[in-house]
């Protein structure tokens, strides 16, 4: 099946103009741009071939198999009858390279996962282990971080994040979100950041939000077992554990009821709407390059089959622009 020409388009044009005004000196930077260089800034960085976030990560491959369910939903090449293999990278949050897995800064972990289908085509799928996002547009998730950036030991009380939090409460909700990490990223639970519009064989439409919940159960570490964790336990544990046995996801998607809001990233919807099974991602073994994998790869969430389409949801229309100056600047740095 072939990639859908105006998604692509789309995506190519959020990458174009990235690039075209990166290198335009007397341009303004676009908040793509600055929200590379923010959070860049905040790791501490520029660190030469990572990313400016989910810098530290581990990559695997395995299969994907869809449900007889899928087709009800999409008719997505990859969520048909054919199993697709897949490439799928783990990651701490933060641009830092070397961030210990149990830190409260490395939340949210990150699962971003790329089937290859036919005739070397690509489609991508990109969540983050928590159900929201702080910001509804490029522009708040840009004041939040550079309200983080100027809240240092010195910053007057109340310090900038404060006073970005009073005042946005879908960024106070995420902030205090739980963050006890896992006991294993097989053990994780991810969800999808935005809306897209799925669509089936007869042609009809419903929005909805991916989930991948483990097999095996969501398990996370005590806080006593936290403080105690190792730096990289989380990057040795998955290789051991994939030595010894498969490690299994369901993939669903959560549709929206039509007054629910699709287009806003900080709105959850209710654990009541229906929610339907797409198949299960099934990894076995660790990618052999992986490092040489995750830094020459920019996973594109608006790579997209037939089947499946954006929504107006301004984070995930930003979302490939913000990756291509990451991306780029990470190819430039080998």
């Amino acid at each position: 099946m072939q990639l859908n020409t105006k998604r692509m388009w789309l995506s190519t044009c959020f990458i174009t103009f990235t690039v075209t005004s990166a290198l335009a000196e007397e341009a303004p930077k676009s908040v793509n741009e600055q929200l590379v260089d923010t959070l860049t800034s905040l790791s501490g960085g520029p660190h030469a071939g990572f990313r400016s976030n989910h810098a530290k990560g581990i990559v695997t491959t395995g299969l994907f198999t869809p449900a007889a369910s899928a087709a009800s939903v999409s008719k997505a090449a990859h969520l048909q009858t054919a199993t697709t293999p897949v490439i799928v990278r783990f990651s701490n949050a933060t641009g830092v390279p070397n961030i210990p897995d149990a830190n409260g800064n490395a939340f949210p972990k990150g699962i971003a996962i790329r089937f290859q289908l036919p005739d070397s085509e690509i489609t991508d799928m990109v969540c983050i282990s928590v159900n929201g996002f702080p910001a509804a547009t490029p522009e708040d998730f840009l004041g939040l971080l550079n309200a983080v950036a100027a809240s240092g030991p010195e910053a007057a009380k109340p310090t900038p994040v404060e006073q970005f939090l009073g005042s946005h409460p879908a960024a106070l909700a995420f902030v205090k979100t739980p963050k006890l990490p896992p006991v294993s990223f097989a053990t994780q639970p991810f969800f999808g950041v935005n809306a897209f519009k799925f669509i089936n064989a007869k042609g009809e439409t419903h929005y909805g939000r991916y989930r991948i919940e483990p097999v095996s159960g969501a398990q996370f570490l005590s806080q006593k077992a936290a403080e105690n964790a190792a730096p990289n336990y989380l990057m040795d544990e998955l290789p051991a554990r994939l030595s010894k046995s498969e490690v299994k996801y369901r993939i669903s998607v959560q549709l929206a009821e039509p007054a629910d809001v699709v287009n806003d990233p900080t709105v959850v919807w209710a654990d009541t709407r229906q929610v339907v099974e797409l198949g299960v991602l099934t990894l076995n073994a660790m990618h052999a390059n992986g490092d040489a994998f995750a830094k020459g790869t920019m996973f594109n969430p608006l790579a997209l089959v037939e089947g499946i389409d954006v929504s107006d949801d301004p984070i995930l229309l930003a979302r490939p622009g913000a990756y291509a100056v990451s991306f780029g600047r990470r190819l430039q740095s080998k």
